[in-house]
């Protein structure tokens, strides 16, 4: 082989150190700007874990928490049924009261990112 081929085969392996080498850095870049997104997304405000789970407690057999997380068809379900139990003198509106006791202490007791995928990212609408 001759000295210009293998100063051509030297350039070339430089070249193609330096390009992996690129690559491997925006590779590790968009991984960390990934992992801190999804951090972000977990302890931002769209996670309402708080908010579903005091407002499960306190007016659950309203529903008011299902609205919170957007499973409008199960809070208007609630709602009924409180609203039953008011004119039918109790059993359907207890139940659903302790529905909503009971989902606000389980959204309680979950961890911000097992509540965040469970009941915002999986769509999990009842406990």
């Amino acid at each position: 082989m001759s000295e210009e081929h293998k100063e051509e085969d030297k350039d070339f392996t430089e070249k193609a150190k330096d390009t992996a080498n690129e690559i491997g850095s925006e590779a590790k870049e968009t991984a960390k700007e990934f992992g801190d997104a999804v951090k972000q997304t977990v302890n931002s405000q769209d996670n309402k874990k708080i908010l579903a789970g005091v407002l499960g407690i306190i007016f659950g057999g309203l529903g008011v928490h299902k609205f919170i997380l957007g499973y409008n068809k199960e809070g208007i379900i609630l709602l009924v049924l409180s609203l039953l139990g008011i004119v039918t003198c109790g059993i359907t509106s207890g139940l659903a009261w302790i529905v909503g006791l009971i989902e606000g202490i389980i959204y309680l007791t979950k961890s911000d990112e097992e509540f965040y995928n469970t009941y915002q990212a999986g769509k999990k609408p009842w406990f």
